[in-house]
């Protein structure tokens, strides 16, 4: 069950309350994540809590009812310029005493038809209309031609009307009564077929065709769609009847995040159509949100379709392992929206972000992708970005160390910095509630009493804003880790100390449990309101200088639109311009703009790179120059100058930008390659041509797919010098087995020289592979057979659980066990995500009392899946894991 699901029934237990100390140490949970639980249940009703110390909880005895929420209200919400349609729509459903006739405006393709249904679900959800209340459906334009035939649709025939009338024909109008009739492209109905509507929609009465004397009654709700300008294409006496008139937007009226939610919304119907999950790359997203979309809705809808229909053929004729859909494979007009888009790029941001490869549709989820649009990253944020770069990068321990704790002190550097720009802290109660502020003066007395001095106005800012957001996160449940948390307690000892009773009063005063890792990021606020030294003056001025006549230019000009600033200059050079007359207009400009802060400077060739040391001389400013200039060099410099980085900052992340285009040429080139790898070393004394004959055996003998093993051949210099070899191999691939004429390495499988030549261990050797490759698929297993959770990104989870276990006990799963093990924690996981129930384990205290040791293991790993997927796995469960873990191992425990 979900972790709040178990908190709320571990709290029925308590008759009389509990606390959340007591409900997390009952649950073996951590006490923030219990408080933070218990206090969305109180949100909710479930729960109420005491307003005394300390705070009991209990559960609700009246439970509060789900306000239930309308389909056109969640449709107005994704679609703000129809809010004031939808408002229409509802007034006249519920306009007595049976609603008001409605005519929808709209070019072709806006969704007047789809509009018309919600209406109708509308009215059904309000009960102005019974439940099974038909929506009729006819389309005006097909027997535009034949007025006759028009109306005995609509109205219904008598027998013998016509010529070939032989039996009484029911009209739409009766198949609609006490339903709705939605007449599309009404403006086709025959003045004369309006006429007969007069008399139906006044009274409520009609004849079928051919009927002189009965008359026969509806009651109908009409709404009528129309592409023309209902003054010139309708009876004025058929107008003056329809009082509700809706306009429909075309798309191109429409907001980039409601054509967003279009085309999200449309993806997620595929998805439940096919069953199946759909991946979109984010640049076909962009595509789709920018191109020319003549047609409107209706295009838009189907061209998502053939999309989808592509992509599943591909993947349906096995050229594809999933439903994904990458821009490459749009038809061009499609792909022209790639370029575009740019007067869109913020809300873009907005909605997806800048490091997103792809949306993932499915059934079970949203399909949008919003994120909150913070004006500043906060420190979580930033450390969470630079971890993910680092080890992207592949950056060693210390130097990983190294690099976070400078990221950590320039941000602070900076954050102190800005907060003095900001001189209007008066606004500061408009945007934090007083509770907060009343703690932060709290606080800012006992420091300045604790260590003798008197803090700044910085310090009271800049605590605000960050203590603020770092509640926010904590009632969220969202981590806080601080890397540098050892070194800033050694370091700045003294305010560490202070720190931590400041963590002290937070939790008194406000009812919260803060990690202690916070105490390293307030501390740092009290150590850099001392360091008056550390100051960023000015930005760092970045400036492009390219051969041509508008090169340069054209190049800052996309950085300075695209980031939304006016920071980044560009200087142009013609060719036959001399360089010295370039250098000569670019210390113009320095002047006339009083530059006086250090300068990033990027060309392209030639002597433009010694322009920055006639500077240096010139204006005593310091430069950096990076030559071979393109524009995203422009960007990223501009990037990093705007958010307030150092100059060698600047420097080193332009540089980077190599990098980072030679690692998307391999990632593109490797996006087939699977992350872990298999290896078989084959060892021999007499040279390494015998190991590579060993190998070439191998190779004839065994069915493997080259991509995920490697056959590796060595020759034997020392016992010491093969083993430090394998281990090398081993922490980039897993090795299988060692083919040698005597034993190297225990804990690996071996096989004898002779067992290959003979053949006898080729058919174990074989089963191996198949086992471990079975197992290095899981995670495409897991992804086909899990809805509610991403199986690629669980089965790296539980390898990483399985692989603490078996560390933990000094043990090694079998791998044909280790398959079912991983499959079975894959559907727990989703089963208890989806708060289906747990079968009981037969003899459960038993059982862990019999295994103790390896239930505190299994246990203890849980804890990360239980936060991860905000879950809680009962003991039942752990039984069931432990099982496995006995069947694939020998061992005791």
């Amino acid at each position: 069950m979900k972790r709040i699901d178990a908190i709320y029934e571990k709290l029925k237990e308590y008759e009389k309350g509990a606390t959340a100390i007591e409900v997390a140490e009952a649950l073996d949970l951590s006490r923030a994540n219990v408080s933070s639980d218990l206090n969305k249940l109180c949100e909710e009703g479930r729960v109420s809590k005491s307003s005394g110390r300390p705070v009991v909880f209990s559960v609700s005895k009246d439970q509060p009812t789900e306000r239930f929420t309308f389909t056109i209200d969640k449709f107005s919400k994704l679609n703000e310029s129809l809010f004031t349609a939808v408002e229409q729509a509802k007034a006249a459903v519920l306009y007595p005493p049976k609603g008001m006739n409605i005519l929808i405006l709209g070019d072709t393709g806006v969704g007047k038809s789809m509009f018309a249904s919600l209406i109708h679900k509308y009215a059904l959800e309000t009960k102005k209309l019974q439940n099974n209340a038909p929506f009729v459906t006819f389309n005006c334009a097909d027997y535009a031609n034949n007025p006759q035939l028009l109306i005995s649709q609509l109205f219904g025939t008598k027998k013998g009307a016509y010529t070939g009338a032989d039996s009484d024909k029911q009209g739409l109008i009766e198949k609609a009564d006490v339903g709705v009739l939605f007449l599309d492209e009404v403006h086709r109905l025959p003045p004369e077929g309006q006429e007969i509507f007069f008399t139906f929609m006044d009274k409520g009465i009609y004849r079928r065709l051919g009927e002189t004397e009965q008359e026969r009654r509806a009651t109908v709700l009409i709404i009528c769609a129309t592409t023309e300008n209902p003054e010139s294409a309708l009876l004025r006496t058929f107008t003056r009847r329809i009082p509700m008139v809706i306009k429909i937007p075309s798309l191109g009226e429409r907001s980039v995040e409601e054509r967003f939610n279009l085309i999200s919304g449309f993806f997620k119907e595929e998805s439940t159509r096919l069953e199946r999950e759909i991946k979109v790359s984010v640049n076909s997203m962009r595509a789709f949100l920018s191109y020319d979309c003549t047609n409107n809705i209706g295009q838009l809808k189907t061209d998502i379709q053939l999309a989808c229909a592509k992509a599943y053929a591909d993947f349906a004729a096995g050229k594809k392992g999933e439903i994904k859909i990458n821009s490459s494979e749009l038809p061009i007009y499609i792909r022209e929206g790639l370029y575009k888009e740019t007067e869109h790029r913020q809300i873009w941001n907005k909605l997806i972000g800048f490091n997103k490869r792809y949306c993932i549709f499915n059934k079970n989820n949203e399909g949008i992708l919003f994120q909150e649009d913070n004006s500043e990253d906060t420190i979580y944020d930033m450390i969470a970005m630079r971890v993910h770069e680092l080890k992207a990068k592949g950056v060693k321990e210390n130097d990983f160390e190294r690099e976070i704790g400078r990221d950590i002190e320039d941000y602070f550097a900076k954050y102190i910095y800005n907060v003095s720009k900001r001189t209007d802290i008066s606004s500061l109660e408009n945007i934090i509630s007083p509770e907060i502020i009343s703690v932060i003066k709290h606080i800012m007395t006992f420091s300045e009493e604790r260590l003798k001095r008197v803090l700044s106005q910085k310090v009271y800012f800049g605590l605000a804003a960050h203590l603020a957001n770092a509640i926010e996160r904590v009632n969220r449940s969202k981590k806080i880790i601080n890397p540098q948390l050892n070194r800033i307690r050694s370091d700045h000892s003294e305010e560490f100390s202070v720190a931590l009773e400041c963590l002290n009063i937070i939790e008194r005063t406000l009812d919260i449990t803060m990690p202690i890792d916070e105490a390293g990021f307030i501390a740092l606020f009290l150590v850099y309101d001392e360091k008056e030294s550390i100051k960023y003056e000015e930005e760092v001025k970045v400036v492009v200088i390219a051969h041509g006549s508008n090169t340069a230019t054209s190049m800052a000009e996309v950085a300075n639109k695209l980031l939304g600033i006016n920071h980044v200059i560009g200087i142009n050079a013609p060719l036959e311009e001399k360089p010295q007359q370039v250098l000569q207009r670019l210390k113009v400009v320095i002047r006339e703009n009083n530059i006086a802060s250090d300068m990033m400077i990027l060309v392209d060739m030639g002597s433009l790179t010694t322009f920055g040391e006639e500077l240096e001389k010139e204006f005593s400013i310091k430069t950096r120059t990076i030559p071979l200039v393109s524009t995203l060099h422009v960007l990223e410099a501009a990037r990093k100058s705007m958010l307030g980085c150092s100059l060698e900052q600047v420097y080193k992340e332009t540089l980077n930008v190599n990098s980072l285009i030679e690692q998307n040429i391999s990632q593109t080139q490797d996006l087939n390659n699977f992350e872990d790898k298999m290896a078989i070393i084959t060892v021999c004394t007499t040279g390494e041509g015998s190991a590579r004959t060993i190998k070439e055996l191998l190779e004839k003998n065994l069915r493997y797919d080259s991509n995920l093993l490697e056959i590796i051949p060595f020759n034997l210099v020392s016992r010491e010098s093969i083993n430090s070899r394998i281990k090398a191999i081993s922490r980039e691939k897993n090795i299988l087995c060692i083919v040698s004429s005597f034993d190297i390495n225990k804990q690996i499988k071996h096989f004898g020289l002779h067992e290959i030549i003979s053949g006898a261990a080729i058919e174990e050797i074989q089963q191996l592979i198949d086992v471990e490759a079975t197992y290095m698929k899981m995670g495409d297993t897991l992804k086909n057979q899990l809805k509610a959770i991403d199986g690629a990104e669980v089965f790296k989870d539980i390898k990483t659980f399985i692989t603490e276990i078996e560390e933990k006990l000094n043990i090694k799963m079998d791998r044909e066990v280790l398959i079912g093990t991983t499959l079975h924690i894959g559907c727990m996981i989703e089963r208890l995500k989806k708060g289906d129930s747990v079968i009981g384990f037969q003899g459960k205290e038993e059982y862990i009392k019999a295994n103790p040791q390896l239930y505190k293991a299994v246990k203890r790993a849980c804890n990360e899946l239980n936060e991860k997927y905000d879950i809680y796995i009962l003991s039942d469960e752990i039984c069931y894991i432990m099982s496995y873990f006995k069947m694939g191992n020998q061992n005791s425990y």
